[in-house]
């Protein structure tokens, strides 16, 4: 069946008690045994709950892969993932990663003992030369947030199973709508749920993919351990919001192509990071291995950080906010919010200066997020 048919009906099925169309929420902490060990499937939410199971199921059925485990939040993810390694092994991560990801690797990795290398994923020849023994994972965030920077999932995959390595994909900015990493190579994909899936900025939430009996069981283990695994309203939310992915990731689109393009003409902005730009030095990359765009954009701005605060001040829709992936179009500064935690240097070195601005483009009219940026951008000094 096609994704929007699937994304609608997978893991999904009637009520069998009295027949509900749409998945009841299991809001129970425990589950009756029939008798001595013998329940019918369920014992307790920690480890397992029909509702958390019905996202689940619907979530590998999307990426194409044989199991999903759906947990707290985005970075209950990436710290669940994380503790699949031991002191002395060694994981390459992108260097332009989402803030909080570079904070909690730094993190674990100082207290357990796991060397965390930041690097430019895009030099594939100086990720070869970079493996060792030590390394266990290459850690892939594509599109990269903020910079909207391409990584070859295949050929950085291909580099780390020549090393017996995992190649672990960060795939919330385009959803299984726009790419499918495990057709790519990947072994692991992680999730914000909280982003483009649930899509309402209602929940916080994230998933752990994975694609092999073994990988499987650990990562399931590892979720039941640390008690990361998601709540029953939450998945109910999510699985909900999965409803309509399809059609809103469309929309997504189809504004952000319309906002890049109004960008990249305008006097006060030095450049646009979009990959649906032919301008884009990575525009080809895109277009062979998504399906799509996405609905994330971020520009750099004409003058100091004083211009940008203009900026932020003078936009009336879009909500000046952190997050993305909701309905609703907002607008952050990835140095003083999202990326704060990555500390200044790190951001340096990853390209992500004071000027740049990032917006998650939302499903309102084209023509009225058009509007509102230019008012903002004609208020700065670099309008000509």
């Amino acid at each position: 069946m096609g994704l929007q048919t699937e994304s609608i009906h997978a893991g999904v099925s009637p009520d069998k008690a009295y027949g509900a169309i749409m998945t009841p929420i299991y809001q129970s902490s425990t589950f009756v045994f029939e008798d001595i060990g013998q329940h019918r499937g369920f014992d307790y939410t920690r480890s397992g709950n029909p509702t958390r199971k019905a996202l689940e199921e619907n979530l590998a059925v999307l990426e194409g892969c044989s199991a999903a485990v759906a947990v707290t939040t985005g970075m209950a993810a990436v710290a669940t993932v994380m503790h699949l390694f031991r002191t002395g092994d060694e994981i390459i991560c992108t260097d332009d990663c989402y803030g909080g990801t570079a904070r909690l690797m730094k993190t674990m990795g100082e207290q357990f003992g796991i060397s965390v290398v930041f690097m430019n994923l895009r030099d594939e020849q100086a990720v070869e030369a970079a493996m060792s023994a030590r390394t266990k994972a290459i850690w892939i965030e594509t599109p990269s947030n903020p910079l909207l920077n391409l990584l070859d999932i295949e050929a950085l995959a291909e580099i780390a199973h020549r090393h017996d390595a995992l190649a672990i994909v960060d795939n919330t900015f385009l959803s299984p709508m726009f790419q499918q990493p495990f057709s790519l190579g990947a072994d692991i994909v992680i999730h914000s749920t909280t982003k483009y899936l649930n899509g309402h900025s209602d929940v916080v939430g994230g998933a752990i993919l994975s694609n092999s009996p073994e990988l499987d069981e650990r990562i399931g283990a590892l979720v039941n351990t640390l008690g990361t695994c998601a709540q029953p309203f939450d998945t109910w939310l999510v699985l909900r919001g999965i409803k309509t992915l399809v059609p809103r990731m469309r929309l997504h689109e189809q504004n952000a192509m319309q906002v890049a393009r109004f960008l990249a003409e305008h006097s006060a902005v030095e450049r646009v990071f979009y990959p649906g730009l032919e301008s884009h030095p990575q525009h080809d990359l895109a277009r062979h291995q998504q399906k799509g765009f996405g609905g994330m954009v971020s520009f750099e701005l004409k003058g100091g950080i004083e211009e940008v605060n203009k900026v932020l001040r003078s936009t009336k829709i879009f909500a000046l906010a952190e997050s993305l992936g909701g309905v609703e179009s907002l607008i952050e500064h990835p140095a003083t919010m999202s990326h704060a935690s990555m500390g200044a240097e790190h951001r340096a070195l990853a390209g992500i200066g004071d000027g740049v601005i990032r917006l998650s483009i939302g499903i309102e009219d084209s023509e009225d997020l058009v509007a509102d940026l230019a008012e903002a951008l004609d208020g700065t000094t670099g309008h000509l």
